[in-house]
């Protein structure tokens, strides 16, 4: 007989609770690395799309476009939007983005199984972005 499976995950950070060799369910919650005070990088993944669905608490979703096709000068015009819950985001791939946590946050994340370092870029933030990325992320939630 068949029985329904049930996952949870209620430590910090990232868990990968489900995966089926196509596409893969994590549950992220807060840690200190994603609290606006110590952001320092985001990512994008190359290949495919990540979606989130904000649960509880509060979050921001900070994203970048690239406004210079040299990567390494690493030329970023950043936006955030504070999420919603129960309301899915997708980001496309090869969006620059990072998840701006609160201590009570929990979300939902999905992408492709296979996603991972080998098909996804990770990029150190100079000074100067991570002094704009904080005043974005602050002027937000100051005007929520």
């Amino acid at each position: 007989m068949n029985e329904v499976l049930q996952y949870e995950f209620n430590g910090q950070g990232l868990s990968r609770v489900y995966e089926n060799g196509d596409w893969m369910i994590g549950i992220k919650n807060y840690k200190p690395a994603n609290a606006l005070e110590n952001i320092d990088c985001v990512e994008r993944h190359n290949e495919t799309d990540e979606l989130f669905v904000l649960l509880e608490g509060e979050c921001v979703l900070l994203y970048a476009d690239e406004i210079s096709s040299d990567v390494s000068s690493a030329a970023l015009e950043f936006r955030a939007l504070s999420m919603e819950r129960g309301r899915v985001y997708n980001i496309p791939r090869g969006l620059w983005h990072t998840t701006v946590t609160m201590p009570d946050t929990k979300l939902i994340l999905v992408e492709a199984a296979a996603t991972g370092a080998h098909n996804s870029d990770v990029l150190n933030l100079t000074q100067p972005q991570i002094k704009a990325v904080r005043e974005i992320v602050f002027s937000l939630q100051q005007n929520a």
